[in-house]
């Protein structure tokens, strides 16, 4: 049958492509067992019994949807990570968190001067599902070559220079290559961007890196422009589960509301992280293990490997802005 004639041109312009091929495709498609599921890191330790046993109490009332506000999760997150629940957004998984954040920044009615689509930068190689995202809301994807095996920060600022995109994704630690940079060097590219350009840092594997390498919350919470996205897929055990969630700042964190799926959440799956529960990796042994290329894409590699991004002078922000404290967690954002 033919396809339906009123899909928006962007439809017709796009390939029919997914991001990632699944092992459960392959297998179907290819009559082959897949004997290692390596491709999506996900943790085979799985998650902690605690949490199975609370998942499988909370599927009785699986004919409920989840809180659309997601109050006990965000509860947790606050106490946690030390900042306000004002400041978090959930979403299912940081896949989806993506896509809300591309549709709220990427107009696709937009055309530039240097080509078609808003410009959005990004690493050449880096996160296809972010890729993805960019297309299917009609972004024009400008990438730049990683250096040595890492993203290339200096690189990445060159290109904002040059585009003065809306958006700039950079992961750290970054996959596939698994290298990172230090704390200080994403501060500094952070505070450097211009105020018009929104940064998606990308952390779903910040607890399998150096501890050097994770920025702290205090450092970028105050700045509106920046996004940090986080996972409980990785460390914690619970890729199918579904759980993302961004720290920036409250303004930022609302705009959200208007665009995500309020139902989206997973009910069952939602209980493993209440606030009665310790957040903290689920398995300690994958974290490590990670680190020493037992499990996962995630690499160690010097810090000293390159030498640290110097940060440019800062042109469209108030230095006074940008640095300013995190308020105290019994205050109210």
């Amino acid at each position: 049958m033919p396809a339906f004639q009123r899909f928006t041109p962007l439809v017709s312009a796009l390939p029919s492509t997914v991001p990632f091929v699944g092992p459960e495709a392959i297998e179907r498609n290819r009559h082959l067992t897949v004997r290692a599921r390596i491709g999506a890191n996900e943790n085979g330790f799985g998650p902690a019994p605690s949490v199975i046993a609370a998942m499988s109490v909370a599927g009785a009332e699986s004919w409920k949807y989840a809180d659309p506000e997601n109050f006990d999760l965000k509860q947790a997150l606050a106490a946690h990570l030390g900042c306000q629940p004002a400041n978090l957004a959930i979403g299912e998984g940081i896949d989806s968190l993506l896509g809300q954040i591309v549709r709220l920044v990427i107009d696709p009615a937009a055309h530039t001067g240097a080509g078609t689509g808003m410009p959005v930068v990004t690493s050449l190689g880096a996160y296809p599902t972010f890729n993805f995202h960019v297309a299917g809301y009609g972004g024009r994807l400008v990438t730049v070559p990683y250096v040595d095996d890492r993203e290339d920060l200096n690189g990445l600022l060159d290109a904002v220079k040059r585009e003065n995109p809306p958006l700039v994704y950079f992961a750290n630690p970054d996959n596939p290559m698994g290298s990172w940079w230090d704390a200080d060097s994403i501060i500094a590219f952070a505070k450097a961007l211009p105020e018009t350009t929104l940064m998606v840092l990308d952390e779903a594997y910040c607890e399998t890196g150096p501890a050097g390498a994770m920025p702290s919350i205090a450092s970028l919470i105050d700045l509106p422009n920046i996004i940090r996205t986080r996972t409980f897929s990785k460390a914690y055990g619970l890729a199918g589960a579904r759980i993302g969630y961004a720290i920036t700042t409250p303004d930022t964190a609302q705009a959200f509301d208007k665009v995500r799926n309020h139902f989206g959440m997973n009910r069952a799956a939602l209980p493993a992280r209440s606030p009665r529960s310790r957040i903290r990796p689920i398995s300690k042994r994958w974290s490590a293990a990670s680190r020493h290329r037992a499990s996962g894409s995630v690499r160690s590699r010097p810090r000293t490997a390159l030498p640290p991004c110097p940060r440019p002078p800062i042109s469209s922000r108030s230095t006074a802005a940008a640095t300013a404290p995190l308020p105290s967690r019994s205050s109210t954002v």
